[in-house]
Formats: structure tokens, sequence, C-alpha cells
């Protein structure tokens, strides 16, 4: 099996990618880039234009995005069955892409100090309000035990990512249905695996620039 090229950084997004890339179980290449220089270097910029990791290459094709990353790897290694079953497919797109989109710009454009001028220009955002983006939040990990229904998907990866993320550092309300979603996701030996690796190479890269 050919290993995927996987670029990164501990202290990135590269997290939710690598996270994926454990419950796959698919062997791969680590390319830890710092941020700056070598996430500018010609050569990186080459694998993605927009200079920031995460970043996949599989069979010499690029992957980027997060939200991207995680439906691919799903989709290429089926017999994981971490993509969605037909029934499942309408909250598993929905949901990811709903974190991708409004969820990260709600929480970004609040990290930001950003807000719509008037009630009425709310509209013309596409999270509408922070409030209203984590409302709808709530609503989506209380239908199912899992985002898209009774088991864990890929889906899980990226919008469990976000909201494991959000509770972390406190962009997020720590709402007891958050709070439920992610204490069952952090039991995954996946997670668990991932997050030891980067904490490590976390530390490895802090010691060296001390």
């Amino acid at each position: 099996m050919q290993k995927i090229d996987f670029y990164t950084n501990p202290m990135s997004r590269g997290r939710i990618a690598r996270w994926m890339l454990e419950e796959i179980g698919a062997p791969y290449q680590e390319h830890v880039l710092g941020y700056g220089p070598g996430m500018q270097s010609a050569d990186y910029l080459a694998i993605n234009p927009m200079g920031k990791v995460p970043a996949i290459r599989h069979h010499g094709r690029i992957v980027t995005e997060c939200a991207a990353i995680c439906v691919y790897l799903a989709d290429v290694f089926p017999e994981q069955d971490l993509g969605p079953a037909p029934e499942e497919k309408a909250d598993y797109y929905r949901w990811i892409f709903f974190a991708a989109g409004p969820v990260e710009q709600a929480v970004t454009s609040k990290s930001m100090g950003w807000s719509a001028e008037s009630r009425e220009k709310e509209g013309m955002l596409g999270f509408g309000s922070f409030d209203r983006a984590m409302s709808t939040l709530e609503k989506a990990v209380t239908a199912h035990p899992f985002i898209a229904g009774d088991r864990f998907t890929a889906a899980d990866v990226y919008v469990g990512s976000q909201i494991l993320w959000g509770l972390q550092f406190g962009t997020m309300p720590k709402l007891a249905a958050f709070e439920e979603y992610a204490e069952k996701l952090r039991a995954r030996e996946a997670y668990q695996k991932a997050t030891g690796m980067d904490d490590a190479l976390m530390a490895e890269m802090q010691a060296a620039n001390s």
C-alpha cells in the first residue's frame, strides 16, 4: 500500500487530519512544516498555494482543507466504514459542511470581534449570528448519538474537532450537549493516539526553540 504524504504542524488544524489518518489506519509519512518560511517555501506552495497545513498527497493527488481530507479519506478507504450509509448521507454531508462553513465563520468572527451592524444585516452573513450557529450545532449533536446517526463516521472527526477545540480554548459555550458529545470522542483510541503524537511533537518543537 502506498504511503500517504501528510503535511502538518502540531499547532494547527493538521491535528484534525492526523486523527482521521489514525482512524483509517493507512500508513502515512508526516512532513512537519514550521510557520513562516517552512509553509511559504516554493516546494510547499506548489502543494498548497495558500501556504497552510494540513495537506495530503495520495497517489500523486493533493487534497487540502480538513473537511475535504476527512471526506476523501473515508471515501477512498471504504473498508474502514467511516463514510455514510445511504440513510446517513443527509446528516453526514449537512453537518460536516455546516461545521466547515457557518460554524468556523461564526467562531472566527467572534474571536476577531466582527459582527453585523444590525439584525437586518445578519442575513448577509453565512452564519447569521454566533448564537444562532451554536444553537443549531447544539441541535445537531443531540439529534443522534453521533452526528450522522447511531455510529461514528468521518463527519464526527471534523465536527467533533471543532467542538473539542471550542471547549478547550473557550471559543464555544460549554453546553452540556457539547460536553457529552466531546466525551464520547475523547474515548476513541485513534483520537487518543493522534493527540498523543501531536502533543509529543509540539513539546519537541518547543524544546528545540527554547
